[in-house]
């Protein structure tokens, strides 16, 4: 019995200690200053999951895959921002970058956590725009044979700047091998 107490009371350290780690983080990004220079920036966010993350900015990680962590590296770099009260929250992060062209990888979590769908985007942001990375099921009255028809309508990511889409990405279904890659359709 007291093996057990014991191993109760390590898993409760270790849990006090991983929510301690993301309360610490989550203060370090809210008191990140606005400077002369961040005032111009372009800001980021993803919507239309339950959650998405951005994992990679550039060459910056920012949440790590595997740990769910936010990398320290991209808080001191400045340009995590928090649009809820904790990391904890779905979709708590958006980004502040510099205008010009940048790689943003962001993972969506469209069906449960154990699942991501991953976007590579490169884009020429703009200074003072506000830009949206949405994800949602492109529905679609199809007519056809029960194996066209019984396939998944595709995911796709709507790039937004302020309110209007920009740039449109599709990940059509295979029937054949059940992946596909997100193509970028013309708008």
């Amino acid at each position: 019995m007291t093996k057990v107490y014991g191993q109760l009371a390590v898993l409760g350290l270790v849990a006090a200690f991983l929510s301690a780690c993301q309360s610490i983080d989550t203060v370090r990004i809210k008191h990140v200053k606005e400077t002369e220079s961040s005032k111009t920036n372009a800001l980021i966010y993803c919507a239309g999951t339950a959650n998405c993350e951005f994992e990679r900015l550039n060459k910056i990680q920012i949440i790590d895959a595997a740990q769910r962590r936010v990398n320290s590296a991209a808080v001191e770099s400045g340009i995590l921002r928090l649009q809820a009260n904790s990391l904890s929250q779905p979709n708590a992060l958006y980004l502040s970058i510099p205008p010009g062209q940048h790689e943003v990888v962001i993972r969506f979590y469209p069906i449960s956590r154990d699942r991501a769908e991953t976007l590579h985007v490169f884009h020429q942001f703009k200074p003072k725009q506000r830009y949206i990375f949405k994800m949602y099921r492109e529905r679609n009255k199809q007519q056809g044979s029960l194996l066209n028809v019984s396939a998944p309508e595709p995911l796709c990511v709507d790039l937004l700047q302020e309110h209007k889409t920009i740039r449109r990405f599709c990940r059509p279904y295979n029937a054949l091998t059940g992946l596909g890659e997100f193509v970028e359709k013309k708008i």
